[in-house]
């Protein structure tokens, strides 16, 4: 892979979650502030990015990988996508921001698979080669953050006047840029044989299926379901929650989740080679709990400290679960269903995991709302915290260590 190649691929990465960061943390601020949603109508909202992630793999797998090349489709797809954000920046109520954000949510799921296709396509040694490529989505995501906070959009006086739905225009600038720069990328044609009968066990991942008669594979799914059910309140509500306690700039602060998740990456490898992935993953689950324990009894004031590294937990949260638990599950599924397996948790993840955490989160926070714009914040992350505690037990008990070999 030249250079220009790499500097292609690096900003389209870049932009790809430059778009995502640019208003996915802060709609759990704009939802309630500016649009006097519920609890659940932002669980509701929330929840489109399962929704995505589920019918994403009905769309890439009978269309995109079959009669279009990748970076053409993902082109319109952002395109598209600016459009949509737009109607969002404009939409004056719940009822019509919500189909307008679940089309946009369907379409966007379906660009993170095609960025990677792309990416893949042009990659000699991908082991390598991808993560230099795909450390510019997390950087994209910290300069959205950065630049909402720069701006006030995240602030008090954003909250009450309106400026927030400003992250939706930056969304869509960004998404109509990307979409324009698509095209301009290296060719990827469709990888699939369109006369080749596409079945739905393919799309979904259903093949992989026998990876649950292994034991450990099958602690290992339920465990990803279940862990994704805490993972939700974060997501969801922290922005929300981070706004009403009176932090300033969340949206900047939010970002050294994002910082913290580089950092842990580079660790990952030396960790997972010494204690091995069933201490990687407990490490993981641990670090959820204590992250909602630190947002239970942290506060604005004297306490910030607590908030702040409740924060800086995500890149321990996502790396040591999430690609520790790729690298298993690649090495589990062996040569034949290496894309059917990862798909399968990816639906277990992100899709009916998370699909779970964001309506739950949504009753709970309905439940404690003290009055308008104001919730027992110590209350809702005891739910989170109690929860993966108790899926981390569940997964030290049952599961029985094994070594897995980390290649990089």
């Amino acid at each position: 892979m030249n250079s220009k190649v790499r500097a292609q691929l690096s900003v389209m990465m870049f932009l790809e979650f430059f778009i995502w960061g640019s208003w996915f943390v802060t709609m759990g601020i704009y939802l309630p502030n500016t649009l006097g949603s519920s609890g659940s109508e932002i669980s509701f909202a929330y929840s489109t990015q399962s929704w995505g992630a589920i019918l994403a793999p009905f769309f890439i797998g009978l269309i995109a990988d079959r009669y279009f090349n990748a970076e053409r489709i993902l082109g319109v797809l952002h395109l598209l996508g600016a459009v949509l954000m737009y109607l969002l920046y404009t939409a004056s109520d719940f009822a019509v921001f919500y189909p307008f954000l679940l089309a946009y949510m369907i379409m966007y799921m379906s660009t993170l698979a095609l960025v990677n296709s792309v990416s893949f396509n042009q990659m000699k040694d991908p082991a390598k080669e991808f993560s230099f490529v795909r450390v510019f989505g997390t950087i994209g995501w910290i300069a959205a953050g950065l630049l909402i906070s720069f701006f006030g959009w995240d602030s008090q006086t954003g909250m009450s006047d309106g400026i927030l739905r400003n992250t939706f225009l930056m969304a869509a600038i960004s998404s109509a840029i990307l979409g324009a720069f698509s095209f301009t990328l290296p060719k990827t044609p469709p990888r699939v044989d369109r006369t080749k009968k596409v079945t739905l066990s393919e799309i979904l991942g259903l093949e992989a299926l026998g990876l649950l008669k292994d034991r450990n594979f099958l602690i290992f799914f339920l465990a990803s379901v279940l862990i994704c059910i805490p993972l939700a309140f974060y997501f969801q509500h922290a922005g929300q929650f981070l706004g009403e306690v009176g932090m300033t700039n969340p949206a900047g602060k939010m970002t050294i989740g994002q910082i913290s998740e580089i950092l842990f990456m580079l660790l990952l490898p030396f960790f997972f080679k010494k204690f091995g992935f069933k201490n990687t993953i407990l490490v993981a689950m641990l670090a959820w709990g204590l992250r909602y324990l630190l947002f239970a009894y942290g506060n604005a004031g004297e306490l910030t400290f607590l908030l702040l590294g409740g924060i800086a937990l995500h890149g321990i949260c996502y790396d040591f679960f999430f690609v520790s638990g790729q690298i298993y599950t690649d090495t589990k599924a062996g040569s034949t269903y290496k894309s059917a397996a990862q798909g399968l948790i990816t639906l277990a993840t992100y899709g009916i995991g998370m699909l779970i955490g964001f309506w739950i989160a949504g009753k709970i926070t309905d439940t404690y709302l003290v009055a308008e714009g104001s919730h027992n914040w110590e209350a809702i992350w005891l739910y989170p915290a109690g929860f993966a505690v108790v899926v981390l037990l569940l997964f030290a008990l049952l599961f029985k260590n094994e070594k897995i070999a980390y290649e990089t």
